[in-house]
């Protein structure tokens, strides 16, 4: 994508001036907004920045990544995000909504790695381990069947498989606007998808849609962007299962168990190495037109990417965040610590 420069200056003029004083004026508190499952890191980062300086704690919401950049890409001013927290990275209709709205210079910060994970309840018997064939079978509203593509008729696991167990599918998972969602759809119902040969005869607007909708008959649940609500609902259910990003699993890791994918279990080893098969990169979007206005936000962004946060050990990692290589974390630093504008061409 790229952006005529003379308008995004043009815009960021029209804007900038007033909203600097508006927000000088009205609002003294950092606004973190976006993806449940940077929501944690967010808020661990958030208590951290007031411990350390004495200053409020910033506010936390968890809105999903799609719904965190229309907040955040909603214009320069005291009602509008600093900072949006992204399961995947800023698509190019999300980017020319912020410079359509003055939001004309972010800072795009890599935090490390989350792998998807699929889990279930401690209390299950059964050693679970899926294939992307099999993901994609229990959750597709479309699926291929004798050789032609019909509407999912699996209602039982046993169904897909003899050798999974003869249990109801029900699956807990993220809703459309969620970054999880959009990325278990490429990396796990696409994969999975390929492995059937009708489907992938078909006309490829046609492929795509049967290979990213999820089925809406009863078996997949949205659950909201409540990650912690998924957990809940599985611990008391040993027959469900459900889908979040890996933090809620090693959080709860004495209540609930992977499902392994391919043969492997997500760990910070297999997530690092993307061995563990639905495993994706994690961000944090910063609106530099707010720094030098919003009291604490330089603050608050360089201890987001601190080694105390983001380095091996750190307490993010302490919380599920698989680290960045040292060479990686210094060039976010570098970019958080100067501002550095990504490049438009998303």
């Amino acid at each position: 994508m790229k952006l005529n420069k003379i308008g995004v200056a043009a815009v960021a003029l029209a804007t900038t001036a007033v909203a600097t004083v508006a927000l000088a004026q009205v609002r003294d508190q950092i606004r973190v907004v976006g993806s449940s499952t940077v929501f944690p890191y967010s808020q661990a980062v958030a208590e951290e920045f007031a411990n350390l300086t004495g200053s409020r704690a910033p506010i936390v919401e968890s809105t999903g990544t799609g719904g965190g950049f229309q907040v955040f890409c909603a214009g320069i001013g005291p009602s509008n995000a600093d900072v949006t927290g992204a399961s995947r990275a800023i698509k190019a209709s999300e980017y020319e909504l912020c410079v359509a709205n003055g939001v004309t210079d972010i800072t795009e910060l890599q935090l490390g790695y989350d792998g998807l994970s699929i889990a279930v309840s401690r209390a299950s018997t059964f050693d679970w381990n899926l294939t992307e064939a099999q993901i994609f079978q229990a959750l597709a509203a479309e699926v291929e069947v004798d050789g032609a593509v019909v509407p999912n008729p699996y209602t039982n696991w046993s169904q897909i498989d003899p050798s999974l167990p003869d249990v109801t599918i029900t699956v807990f998972g993220p809703p459309p606007t969620s970054g999880t969602r959009d990325a278990f759809v490429e990396l796990a119902m696409h994969d999975g998808c390929a492995e059937f040969p009708a489907i992938q005869a078909l006309e490829a607007a046609r492929r795509t849609d049967v290979c990213s909708r999820m089925r809406q008959d009863g078996p997949f649940v949205e659950a909201g962007e409540n990650d912690n609500l998924i957990v809940q609902r599985i611990i008391s259910d040993p027959t469900t299962i459900g889908i979040f990003g890996y933090s809620f699993l090693y959080e709860n890791s004495d209540t609930l168990k992977a499902v392994a994918v391919e043969g492997i279990v997500p760990t910070f080893e297999t997530i690092a190495d993307f061995s563990y098969a639905i495993a994706r990169p994690i961000f944090i979007y910063v609106k530099n037109q707010h720094r030098g206005v919003i009291p604490g936000l330089d603050d608050f962004v360089a201890e987001f990417v601190s080694d105390a946060a983001l380095a091996p050990g750190g307490y993010l990692a302490e919380r599920g965040l698989t680290p960045l290589s040292d060479e990686l974390r210094a060039e976010m630093q570098d970019r958080a610590l100067n501002a550095v504008t990504m490049d438009p061409a998303v």
